[in-house]
């Protein structure tokens, strides 16, 4: 009997075969480019390969795409914002913290607890409770986190065609959302209770929105083109 045929009749055993085989993933990955999320970036002379990227190559095709004078007027990433909203499990506070672990993990950082700005009676939520976890990373763990999120994680989402190109805010910044936060190979399927949505905010220094969707362009965003 063929493992197609197996696995079709037990579905126990083809999520243990699929999760095998993302830890196996996992592996590789730990032991090529991406030794321990943070750890890299924090050796000494060692530079981002995005980081390198823009220095090199993007700050040159935006001078002449856009006839900056300057190298100083040249758009760049300043910082990258990832937020993960848990108010569903705010009654529960094992699951904040699985969302903190998670996220501190994802990020390379410690990730800290974002708490409700008022009560909101209808989903029983109070002032100051605690709603889900958030991070900001600037810096070489930044880009690290830019080409981890292009080059692995966005692959693995489900039926993906790409990102909204119509999501910039008419400021130069730019946000995206993941239904699941399981794409990112820093989360171990097994030991994960809760899959979580994730929201994604790219603050650029661009002035307008053509000169931030080049910006992320250079850094292979793979936009949909309808």
């Amino acid at each position: 009997m063929s493992d197609a045929g197996v696995n079709s009749r037990n579905p126990q055993e083809a999520a243990k075969a699929e999760a095998k085989a993302n830890k196996k993933e996992r592996r590789a990955v730990n032991a090529g480019t991406q030794v321990g999320v943070g750890e890299r970036a924090s050796e000494k002379g060692y530079v981002p390969r995005f980081k390198q990227r823009y220095n090199e190559k993007i700050k040159a095709e935006l001078m002449t795409k856009f006839g900056y004078t300057n190298a100083m007027q040249v758009p760049k990433i300043n910082k990258v914002v990832l937020n993960i909203g848990a108010g569903e499990a705010a009654s529960d506070s094992k699951k904040i913290q699985q969302a903190l672990n998670d996220l501190t993990a994802i990020a390379g950082q410690k990730a800290v607890v974002t708490r409700a700005k008022k009560a909101i009676a209808t989903f029983k939520i109070r002032e100051g409770l605690a709603i889900g976890a958030k991070v900001t990373l600037r810096g070489d763990l930044m880009y690290e986190f830019i080409d981890r999120l292009i080059t692995m994680a966005l692959p693995r989402v489900r039926d993906f065609r790409g990102v909204n190109p119509k999501s910039f805010d008419g400021r130069g910044n730019y946000a995206m959302g993941l239904k699941e936060h399981i794409v990112f190979l820093e989360i171990d399927y097994d030991k994960t209770e809760t899959v979580w949505g994730m929201d994604i905010i790219f603050n650029t220094s661009a002035k307008t929105d053509d000169e931030a969707k080049a910006l992320l362009e250079g850094f292979q965003f793979p936009f949909t083109t309808n």
